[in-house]
């Protein structure tokens, strides 16, 4: 697989996916490097970027299977989007790599504040970081297709993560819902067939045809990243009490994604084993 990722050094996203060497965010940035254990039992290497200009971070991170995960939240449009760079099956067909976007909001408390990514350091770069708290996998239905050229309404940053996805930009019927509220042109989205068995497609993993539309899931877990601020209490000489920001709280969280496909032959990594 690696090989021919090399072979294709002059196309820019096949470069990333080889050397995960990315910069998502371009402005007033703080990089850190933490070395983390997938559910596998591989060790890699998570890049966490805050841009306080752009208010914003992201996070990246290569898998065991080559596969290269960027995630990225927006504070100032309160969007967060996860991007997968699949290593292809040239045997089956498949092109040397395949993109995935997911779009969706961004909760509050979700992630620290990007002025308070930006000054995090740490004293011992070689440790493998274990998230303190592990929390819930997310199930998301991806209901819509999101309209690249568009997609500017919703993020910034949604050009640069998505381009190479292009027609696999997916989110919520909810998120929809929110974003029509707040103004956005309805043009953006484009509605999918209903994302469940009853609407007569069956799931990816149990299609045998390559080419009959289905429903396919994708499922990442960010395995650490800081999701909370500490505070501690402090008294003065006069026994006045105050609080103080003295350090992060770490989390680990899955999520699985749900969305149409036109063929099974964009869902290969969903099947039966």
């Amino acid at each position: 697989m690696f090989a021919s990722c090399a072979s294709a050094a002059s196309v820019g996203i096949l470069t990333r996916l080889c050397a995960l060497v990315l910069v998502v965010a371009v402005g007033l940035g703080s990089e850190l490097r933490v070395r983390v254990r997938l559910v596998d039992g591989l060790v890699t290497e998570e890049v966490l970027e805050a841009d306080s200009e752009r208010d914003s971070i992201s996070l990246e991170f290569k898998q065991g299977d080559g596969t290269l995960i960027t995630f990225v939240a927006d504070f100032k449009q309160d969007v967060k989007i996860f991007r997968a760079l699949i290593l292809g099956e040239l045997e089956r067909g498949q092109n040397q790599y395949q993109a995935l976007c997911f779009i969706s909001r961004l909760s509050r408390n979700e992630i620290i504040p990007s002025e308070s990514m930006a000054r995090l350091r740490q004293k011992n770069p070689q440790a493998i970081r274990l998230a303190e708290e592990r929390r819930g996998l997310e199930q998301l239905t991806m209901s819509a297709a999101v309209n690249l050229s568009q997609a500017s309404q919703l993020s910034s940053h949604v050009h640069n993560m998505c381009s190479e996805a292009r027609e696999a930009i997916y989110t919520r019927e909810s998120d929809v819902k929110h974003w029509l509220d707040k103004g956005v042109d309805g043009s953006i989205f484009d509605v999918l067939p209903q994302t469940t068995e009853v609407a007569g497609f069956q799931a990816c993993h149990s299609t045998k045809d390559l080419w009959q539309p289905c429903l396919c899931t994708y499922s990442l877990r960010l395995e650490w990243y800081p999701c909370l601020l500490k505070y501690c209490r402090s008294r003065d000489t006069t026994g006045k009490g105050s609080t103080y920001k003295c350090g992060i709280k770490s989390c680990s969280k899955g999520y699985h994604f749900t969305y149409y496909v036109p063929q099974k032959q964009l869902c290969l990594w969903d099947e039966e084993t």
